[in-house]
């Protein structure tokens, strides 16, 4: 059966080619193109993607031991094609290591079925991207 459940964001513009991001729970994120120091929208697209999966990957093993490493790196190529861009080949690649000892062991092996839930059925952000979504742009 299906559920819905909605999610909104609220986007405020701060200045030309800044943005602040605002949640439900009032938490902010400044990004663009000009924010200094700040990601870019496809920079948060990939850190999107990364930070979905990683939950996943973080609540599956932690339960074991706790990681005395997690990181994830995020590539995609941005193709121009015809005046407009996408991307494409978007890979993340974690690397999760333990301590050593059984606790450590049982965290490593749930490393790749926890990376395959995430891919398969947990994390909305790649899913989504991966079997497309429709986006309406509209005024008010």
């Amino acid at each position: 059966m299906e559920q819905v459940s909605k999610r909104t964001v609220t986007v405020r513009r701060e200045a030309l080619g800044v943005y602040v991001a605002t949640n439900a729970e009032g938490a902010q994120l400044r990004f663009g193109h000009n924010a200094e120091g700040g990601f870019g929208n496809v920079e948060l697209l990939l850190a999107a993607v990364a930070g979905c999966s990683g939950t996943d990957l973080d609540m599956m093993t932690s339960r074991r031991a706790e990681p005395t490493v997690f990181e994830a790196t995020v590539t995609a190529d941005k193709v121009l094609n015809d005046g407009a861009t996408i991307l494409r080949d978007i890979v993340v690649t974690f690397h999760v290591e333990f301590p050593e000892g059984e606790d450590g062991d049982k965290a490593r092996a749930r490393v790749e079925p926890a990376l395959k839930a995430a891919h398969e059925k947990t994390c909305t952000v790649s899913r989504t991207i991966e079997h497309g979504s429709k986006v309406t742009l509209q005024a008010d």
